[in-house]
């Protein structure tokens, strides 16, 4: 099983990316995908997460009503829409991906796609 994060890059404060979390190996119908990031100095922290069956989702507060999880069941692919993306956005995202529930600590998640960076330019 692999996860593959992309779509990071450089952007200016107030404008949006979109990553995307393509998963290969099997499929995730009865699993939960998270969003990971870690900024440098800093441990590394929950975004977002989705749980596959139907479709809920959980945000942490800082990005609660600027991003946006959701996932394509056919594409087997999780998306994180950012918007309004500020400075202390920047991070290394991470995705990944467990059977069952969304968790908040990604030591509980078997399966981890490597990072994709993200820069918020002021």
């Amino acid at each position: 099983v692999q996860l593959q994060a992309s779509g990071g890059g450089l952007v200016q404060a107030g404008g949006s990316l979109r990553l995307s979390c393509a998963a290969s190996g099997r499929t995730f119908s009865t699993f939960s995908t998270g969003w990971f990031r870690q900024a440098p100095g800093k441990e590394r922290a929950f975004v977002a997460g989705i749980r596959w069956s139907d479709g809920s989702t959980s945000y942490a507060d800082s990005v609660k009503g600027r991003f946006t999880t959701s996932r394509d069941n056919a594409k087997n692919t999780v998306y994180l829409q950012m918007n309004s993306l500020k400075p202390e956005d920047t991070a290394v995202y991470y995705c990944a991906a467990r059977p069952g529930l969304v968790a908040h600590q990604m030591a509980g998640y078997k399966y981890r796609g490597q990072g994709t960076q993200v820069t918020v330019s002021s």
